[in-house]
């Protein structure tokens, strides 16, 4: 036997296979745990805000529920929940008119822009639509006090002569114009922007395979967006719905400026007698509180916090009864 054969070496034995179904783990770059612990560091900080947030709302608000509220200039004897039942409904009614206003509104735009406009047109008015919804709050506000009040008071004479027999329509109609219909119309204006950018977006994520095949069979352009576009964009449309209630329900200085608040609880529209929202009423006493009276709005604004949070707990219910239409199915 020569030397060579005596020092070969043995044949290597063949790497050992992981046993059927055991789960391999691959090794991470360090690109991949930077990003990784990057993301879940950006996740982690939203929830502690959040939660500093709430816990510093219910701790300041602790001393607003006491049952001795003789000493609290805000309530002046009544109970908190006696104070508060008519802000919630003036922050409520003031937004939901908003929406109803704003929604069809903004969902026309935005089919127009994504199916129906010229390509360059809609480029320009996409580009519109965003700059509106970067327009500080306070510009609406001094828009719908100084200009848009005063030209709605012929408008709502026309309705209170004409439509008075509507309980929303009667009553003594304003000589301002600063009423909650009005603040709800600027609250509207402001809402359209983002509820338009966000359904645009979503039109345009329909699969085209389906526009397409509607439109093979024969239907017209609007068969088509009835049959393969809305349905498709049903939780778009209604996640861009309470988004913008959303920034209804917290919206103050456009609010504060543009109505004439008397914490009244009333369905009537055009009157002087207006409901108040929380986010206005905070704005409005918060100058002249200290002491309990301080811990009273900042209960107010733990029921605003937690009427929000119902509002998009009940759209992510909505949105997620959706979930399993895709533009797969």
């Amino acid at each position: 036997m020569s030397t060579s054969e005596k020092t070969a070496t043995p044949p290597s034995a063949p790497p050992e296979t992981p046993p059927r179904g055991a789960r391999v783990k691959a090794k991470q770059r360090l690109g991949d745990r930077i990003f990784s612990g990057t993301a879940l560091g950006a996740g982690t900080i939203i929830l502690v805000v959040l939660a500093a947030v709430a816990v510093f709302l219910v701790v300041q608000s602790l001393p607003a529920f006491q049952a001795d509220t003789s000493g609290n200039h805000i309530l002046r004897g009544q109970s908190f929940w006696t104070y508060v039942g008519p802000l919630v409904f003036g922050t409520v009614w003031s937004s939901l008119i908003a929406l109803v206003v704003a929604a069809p509104i903004a969902i026309g735009i935005a089919l127009f822009i994504s199916h129906y406009a010229p390509r360059r047109l809609a480029a320009v008015l996409g580009y519109v639509i965003d700059l509106l919804a970067a327009v500080p709050s306070v510009v609406f506000g001094l828009w719908g006090g100084l200009v848009f009040a005063p030209l709605l008071v012929p408008l709502f004479e026309w309705l209170n002569a004409n439509l008075g027999w509507v309980p929303f329509f009667a009553g003594q109609v304003s000589p301002t114009g600063r009423t909650i219909l009005t603040a709800s119309l600027v609250l509207a204006v402001m809402i359209i922007p983002i509820m338009t950018a966000i359904c645009r977006e979503v039109f345009l994520q329909t699969p085209t395979l389906h526009e397409e095949a509607a439109l093979a069979l024969g239907a017209t352009r609007w068969e088509m967006v009835r049959m393969a576009v809305l349905p498709f964009a049903r939780g778009g449309m209604v996640s861009a719905a309470m988004l913008a209630l959303g920034r209804a329900l917290g919206e103050t200085m456009a609010v504060t400026m543009v109505l004439s608040t008397s914490g009244a609880v009333t369905f009537e529209l055009l009157t002087s007698t207006n409901p108040t929202p929380i986010p206005a009423n905070i704005a409005l006493r918060f100058p002249e509180a200290h002491g309990e009276g301080v811990n009273t709005l900042i209960a107010t604004g733990l029921i605003l916090f937690i009427v929000t949070f119902a509002v998009n707990a009940f759209a992510r219910w909505i949105v997620s009864r959706r979930a399993e239409f895709s533009g797969a199915n």
